[in-house]
């Protein structure tokens, strides 16, 4: 090579821009930890929207005119979110109860309630703690926003009033001092008042005890005792508010009693042999009162009508219920079709005989049921119309006052696979994953 030949080789060479080594690499590094960053933000993305669209809660669109009674229900799923966990349920249709597996877990004694969306099948839970039968003793208000249920403390007695649409508990404590525990029995028809009934113990041994019924405001806590008695069965059980809500009746033994919400006592009446108040919806809107009585012979359910002296009234054209161990009136749609819960007997539940009276708390007692339906009886239907039905096991449920005026029922699709507490928790492992790799990715390029 010639010495000119040199000189021009050197002379390219210096030329030529030096590679930025060190710039590209660091750059290369801060695109790595962006991905990463990316990646970690999708799965925050994903675990965000998971609980929104899983199947494990429900996710089907709102039902076109909004609340709506869903045409059958499931049980709600494995991990399945609670009544306050976000997003927010919304007013309820349907509180639900039994001893079906999933539905309570392992031990039927947790008292678990299944809750569904009033306009879609959004399922959540409540755990009670003890066996407290949905429409006896767990209670949607009537606009399905709250849910009234016993706490079950002994040492501060009341009732826990689960707001429904912001994810809040709110404490109601019994208005009896000693009380021994307190059941919501009835929710007044705008929602601002809660019937309850305490037990307080009338020995220091415990043999014997009161029952006390009281109207609670929600708004101040205030309470009005309507009346205090001891030891008699059914005490206070149903309560039925008149529409207006200027009077209400309750059944304690077999009598009715019509009181105002400050206490008075109005009227009173015995029950026929093998009658009792039909239900929370007892009221007929031309203010007289449903009674349900069994026919023995024929073993079918029929809806009666009497003023509120118990005079017997023209009966509503209703097709009787056969085949079940007892009916429960809901409400009545305007043009005078009723929603009854039908309830299914379990085989080798008790036999009744006319003269037995309608303990109607044993009838729908767990060990004698095997399965709900809800009915509709159309006046001049010749046979009942199935509206609702539900898997063996589940045994009671109540319907919000709102969805059973609008008188509408939805195709449902009750959610299947794991609910969305699973998923959260799948999402926050998943996350914990991504980070961890994303860590050690990030230390390796450091070195």
């Amino acid at each position: 090579m010639s010495v000119r030949l040199r000189e021009a080789l050197r002379e390219a060479a210096a030329e030529v821009p030096a590679y930025p080594v060190h710039d590209r690499v660091v750059r290369t590094a801060r695109r790595t930890r962006w991905r990463a960053a990316a990646a970690v933000a999708a799965v925050l993305a994903l675990v965000a929207a998971v609980p929104l669209t899983v199947r494990g809660d429900g996710g089907t669109a709102p039902a076109a005119g909004g609340a709506a009674l869903p045409d059958r229900l499931g049980l709600p799923p494995f991990g399945a979110l609670r009544a306050t966990d976000r997003p927010a349920l919304g007013p309820a249709s349907v509180v639900f109860s039994g001893q079906a597996r999933r539905l309570t877990g392992l031990f039927d004694e947790n008292g678990t309630v299944g809750i569904v969306g009033a306009d879609a099948d959004r399922y959540r839970t409540w755990t009670v703690g003890f066996e407290a039968p949905a429409g006896e003793g767990v209670l949607l208000s009537p606009d399905g926003r709250f849910l009234a249920v016993p706490n079950g403390s002994p040492t501060s007695p009341g009732v826990d009033v689960i707001d429904l649409t912001g994810g809040t508990v709110r404490r109601l404590p019994s208005p009896r001092p000693g009380s021994a525990g307190t059941t919501p029995a009835g929710w007044a028809p705008d929602g601002s008042a809660l019937v309850v009934v305490d037990t307080t113990h009338a020995n220091p041994e415990g043999s014997s005890y009161v029952n006390t019924l009281s109207l609670v405001r929600l708004d101040t806590g205030g309470a009005v005792r309507l009346l205090e008695t001891t030891q008699v069965p059914g005490f206070g059980s149903p309560v039925a508010f008149a529409a207006d809500g200027s009077r209400l009746a309750f059944q304690v033994g077999t009598k009715v009693l019509v009181s105002s919400p400050d206490g008075r006592q109005l009227s009173s009446f015995p029950l026929p042999p093998d009658t009792a108040l039909a239900g929370k919806g007892a009221w007929l809107p031309d203010g007289s009162l449903a009674l349900v009585g069994h026919e023995v012979a024929a073993d079918r359910w029929r809806l009666r009508r009497v003023d509120t002296d118990g005079r017997d009234l023209p009966a509503p054209p209703l097709a009787a219920v056969s085949g079940v161990t007892a009916i429960r009136l809901l409400g009545w749609l305007p043009d005078g079709t009723a929603w009854v819960v039908a309830y299914r007997p379990e085989p080798g539940a008790p036999t009744w005989y006319a003269g037995d009276g309608l303990a109607m708390d044993q009838r729908t007692a767990y060990g004698n049921v095997r399965s709900i339906r809800v009915l509709g009886l159309t006046p001049g239907a010749a046979a009942p119309v199935t509206l609702l039905t539900a898997p063996d096991q589940v045994l009671a449920v109540d319907v919000a006052d709102s969805v059973v005026h609008a008188g509408r029922v939805r195709e449902a699709d009750p959610p299947s696979g794991p609910g969305g507490r699973v998923w959260w928790g799948a999402g926050l492992v998943a996350l914990a994953l991504v980070g961890l790799a994303a860590y050690r990715r990030l230390r390796r390029g450091h070195r």
